[in-house]
């Protein structure tokens, strides 16, 4: 009796299937081209990416963590380097490229294995292993730092943004990244903590790079209420309100017969005594600066100025909380509640008019919690880039006196974690040892490609940076990219927070292993707008470029 040959259908029509090492070529494949795409942008005198969407509008950057941002991939494995990248971005707010290039090289390492034979899960327990000892090797080599330590704060500001657009003036830039940091960090039981919200980074084009400064205060982007107010106040006493200076309109449906002149002036009477005693409540607390989350009435306006009082009405409720942190006044919900002790306080109060626009600048407050960074520049890619810079700054800071520790640069750290590793891969038994030296190799990305960027001869150098760093006091010896030569980092200036190398490591291996574990792709998307069997996005990638941008 011969058995029924019916097929049996699973997967819809037009749905794709690559299995087995077709589908770890093609996602090591992907990884590794978003990998090579910033490479390049890596260090002192990483180059620039140009960036063009749909509409034609450009981004010109070398910060690692945009880059990613703007392509518009379509590879899943390519999309998980990028969730990578915005982890880094996230946690630390640098080493973005550094977290991507690295998982490229654990990838491109993985691959040779692969080609020897040895099992996925084999290759992704020896990552484990080797990523847990990588830590353990960085928090044994890094020093400690406080917040105090003002020149190694500006160290690191500059190391985060050389190489960057705004890199020539990295040192007034860094100071002002430092003084923010120092001014909103909060301590509690011996540990720093900085919440970044607190960093008002605005920027205004016009002017040059050097008039980029840090306020005491805040800078709100609104005008006063009316023309008829001064524009400078000093002697500031600040009062925050979110509630309107207007009448409100009855909840319930209500109809007001006037039947005579004299009713309607005593009505229109009544909403103007309305309206005035509110702004006596406000003036009678001694404020002469009223910035207000809702409306102002066109009569409130007018009894404010002749109150002598600065308003501003809808501010948005972040900028209110700022400004509640910068000057130590109290948001207050209704009128009739504000009292003097929920006054905060500034030196001076001002409309400025930067670029064709309205600001206020509320400066000198005492001991701020809540501060602003103004960034000028020529053109609007210069401001932009220089707020990449200041970001990447801001963040490299943070996480240095958060965590409390930081470590060279230059490749140092990635070259002491690679020599250390194949000696700890001799004690490890069994094929896993192949795969921490594999990890080892990978971290020397770093260096080789810093050496490559200087024009340097990238095995001769790493054979002198293992060299170096087999000597006792070798461990923060690095590439040196301006002078191309190898040089001791810490010595030179050139310091990056701890957070930094193990985040990075940490997650480039984990999606490492996630990607290597992976034998079988299914896309059930349309064959119209899928994936082909390659696994490849419509197009696939042309020889040399990313078929992803």
């Amino acid at each position: 009796m011969k058995m029924s040959q019916t097929p049996v259908i699973i997967l819809p029509e037009g749905a794709l299937r690559t299995t087995g090492r077709d589908a770890q070529r093609s996602n090591i494949m992907a990884a590794k081209a978003v990998a090579e795409a910033v490479r390049t942008t890596l260090g002192p005198r990483g180059m620039d990416k140009m960036l063009v969407d749909d509409l034609g509008d450009i981004v010109i950057t070398n910060d690692g963590a945009t880059i990613v941002e703007e392509m518009n991939v379509e590879h899943p494995a390519a999309k998980m380097v990028i969730e990578v990248a915005k982890t880094q971005d996230d946690e630390v707010g640098d080493g973005t490229t550094t977290a991507v290039v690295l998982t490229g090289e654990f990838l491109a390492k993985a691959e040779g294995l692969l080609d020897q034979g040895i099992h996925p899960t084999v290759i992704s327990r020896g990552y484990r292993m080797a990523a847990k000892k990588a830590i353990e090797i960085l928090n044994s080599t890094a020093r400690k730092i406080s917040l105090s330590d003002t020149k190694l704060l500006q160290e690191i500001a500059e190391t985060a943004m050389t190489g960057k657009g705004a890199e020539s003036h990295k040192e007034l830039l860094s100071n002002v990244c430092v003084k923010a940091i120092q001014q909103v960090a909060e301590s509690s039981d011996g540990r720093v903590s900085v919440d970044l919200e607190n960093v008002q980074v605005q920027k205004k084009q016009g002017g040059m790079t050097t008039d980029s400064e840090m306020i005491e205060g805040l800078i709100i982007d609104k005008e006063r209420v009316h023309s008829g107010m001064p524009k400078k106040v000093e002697g500031c006493k600040i009062a925050l309100l979110d509630a309107a200076i207007e009448i409100k309109d009855t909840e319930t449906d209500a109809e007001i017969s006037i039947t005579s002149p004299e009713q309607l002036q005593a009505f229109v009477a009544q909403e103007e005594n309305m309206l005035k005693e509110m702004v006596d409540k406000v003036a009678a607390t001694g404020a002469n600066i009223l910035f207000c989350q809702k409306g102002i009435d066109d009569l409130a306006q007018h009894f404010l100025n002749k109150a002598g009082i600065f308003a501003v009405r809808r501010v948005k409720k972040s900028d209110m909380e700022k400004l509640a942190k910068a000057t130590g006044a109290r948001v207050v919900t209704s009128v009739k509640e504000i009292e003097k002790a929920d006054l905060g306080f500034a030196k001076t109060t001002e409309e400025v008019k930067i670029s064709g626009d309205e600001m206020i600048f509320v400066r000198g407050c005492k001991n701020p919690k809540a501060v602003s960074v103004l960034i000028r520049g020529g053109t609007e890619h210069v401001i932009d880039e220089a707020e990449r810079a200041i970001n990447d700054a801001l963040g490299g800071i943070a996480a240095a006196v958060e965590v409390g520790y930081v470590v060279a640069g230059g490749g140092a750290p990635e070259t002491e974690v690679a020599q250390k590793l194949r000696k700890y891969a001799d004690t490890v038994g069994g094929r896993e040892q192949l795969a921490v030296n594999a990890f080892a190799d990978a971290m020397e990305i770093i260096p080789r490609t810093l050496a490559d960027s200087a024009g340097m001869d990238a095995i001769d150098t790493l054979v002198k940076l293992r060299a170096k760093h087999e000597e006792k006091e070798g461990k923060e010896y690095g590439v040196l990219v301006e002078k191309a030569k190898i040089e001791n980092m810490w010595s030179k200036g050139v310091i990056e927070p701890l957070k930094i190398k193990t985040q990075a490591i940490q997650s480039a291996s984990e999606a490492a292993e996630l990607i290597l574990r992976i034998d079988d792709v299914i896309s059930t998307k349309s064959a119209k707008g899928g994936m082909p069997p390659g696994g490849m996005p419509p197009g696939g990638m042309p020889p040399g470029g990313m078929g992803m941008m």
